[in-house]
């Protein structure tokens, strides 16, 4: 991933949750351990998620070290950047210590970091110790963190789009000035979550439209400091993958890519946070790459107008035999879950699909795997954890 002035955008979704809608039995359930490779696997074999969060909330692992564990499963079984967050600061000092293992030391991660925190305020205008703490130490090492303030208005925000996004940004420049304190130059990232407050549920909404409205005004201020962003999309407050999910999920992957917001997260999130789908996260994958042609404008062909083909063909012909054709069909996007089958058998095989999809990946994707050297040092760290 690399982020710069040019605002490309890239995409992650979480190693852990509190709940797994497991795609093969279709319940929701508590998540686990073990289902942090599996869905470490499919983040990785997917080309449109380009990072993995890894938040340590599993519910078999003690929660004195559930960041530790969750952080060495992950970093078994993935090879894209990894976004982590702590449930303390040893946490977040027993990780940088890990990846500095991995990257064989605590300078070759700051030349080229493979993991970024994440770190939160509390709205409104409350910036806790440890939440101090851990951006304190994210710079003193150097190591790329968002702060990013949750923001709902007329809950934890005032009730004004304005207004909330001026509160948002003073929590996140604050973060900034901590930083910045700490270690001049030290790199850091936007994050901005301003939602709503449903009035009828009580639930900070991850599918309203004002939430990504409002996440993508956030973005453009970051965009004008010349700051990276941190936004959410791909996600829903529908219970299960529905039609309800596909629409909330669809919308907020067109807002954010353009937007450009730098990196999103939150690929495949139902229930307003509460579960992932890993359903949701291959619809998402195919939603992005069709939105990526979208977002690309009409392209500027190297042979122009092609005017000669059309005066060639003439009224009446068709272009199936022209050269020109057999150079540029592929340039088109061709869905691999989206049926454009000329005949329709009635009923849906969509979500037939999808499970075969993950289950092709789950049993035939190969994440390549660490040196024997090095997966011992990181077993040393996992029996450590397993004592405390």
């Amino acid at each position: 991933m690399t982020v710069d002035k040019d605002r490309q955008v890239y995409f992650g979704t979480h190693a852990d949750q509190l709940e797994i809608l497991d795609p093969f039995t279709g319940c929701v359930r508590k998540f686990k351990m073990e289902d942090t490779k599996f869905i470490c696997k499919v983040a990785d074999a997917l080309p449109n998620i380009h990072f993995i969060l890894s938040v340590g909330i599993s519910s078999d692992i003690s929660p004195r070290v559930q960041s530790q564990v969750s952080f060495l499963e992950t970093v078994k079984n993935f090879r894209k950047p990894i976004n982590f967050s702590t449930n303390d600061v040893q946490g977040l000092k027993d990780i940088i210590q890990i990846a500095s293992t991995v990257a064989g030391s605590l300078e070759k991660l700051q030349q080229k970091p493979f993991i970024f925190h994440y770190c939160e305020p509390i709205p409104p205008l409350t910036h806790p110790a440890e939440s101090t703490e851990k951006l304190y130490l994210c710079a003193e090492n150097r190591i790329p963190v968002v702060y990013m303030p949750y923001c709902m208005m007329g809950g934890t925000s005032v009730m004004s789009h304005t207004g909330t996004l001026v509160q948002c940004h003073a929590e996140v420049l604050t973060g900034l000035l901590i930083t910045q304190l700490v270690s001049e130059g030290a790199p850091f990232i936007y994050g901005a979550m301003p939602s709503i407050l449903d009035m009828r549920t009580t639930i900070g909404s991850y599918g309203a439209p004002e939430f990504h409205l409002l996440v993508a005004a956030a973005s453009e201020i970051a965009n004008h400091f010349g700051i990276p962003f941190y936004g959410t999309a791909g996600c829903s407050d529908a219970k299960t993958f529905d039609e309800q999910s596909a629409a909330e999920a669809t919308f907020s992957i067109f807002s954010t890519l353009l937007s450009q917001a730098n990196i999103v997260h939150d690929v495949g999130i139902i229930d307003h946070c509460m579960s992932l789908s890993p359903e949701l996260v291959v619809f998402a994958n195919e939603i992005i790459e069709g939105l990526k042609y979208y977002c690309k404008g009409i392209p500027i062909e190297n042979d122009g107008l092609a005017m000669d083909i059309i005066e060639k063909v003439g009224a009446g012909g068709h272009f199936l035999d022209q050269e020109h054709t057999f150079k540029n069909f592929k340039n088109i996007w061709y869905p691999s879950l989206f049926s454009r089958e000329i005949r329709n058998s009635g009923v849906s095989d969509f979500r037939s699909k999808i499970k075969e999809q993950l289950s092709d990946l789950v049993k035939n994707h190969k994440v390549p795997e660490l040196g024997e050297d090095l997966l011992e040092k990181l077993e040393v760290w996992n029996k450590e954890f397993i004592v405390r």
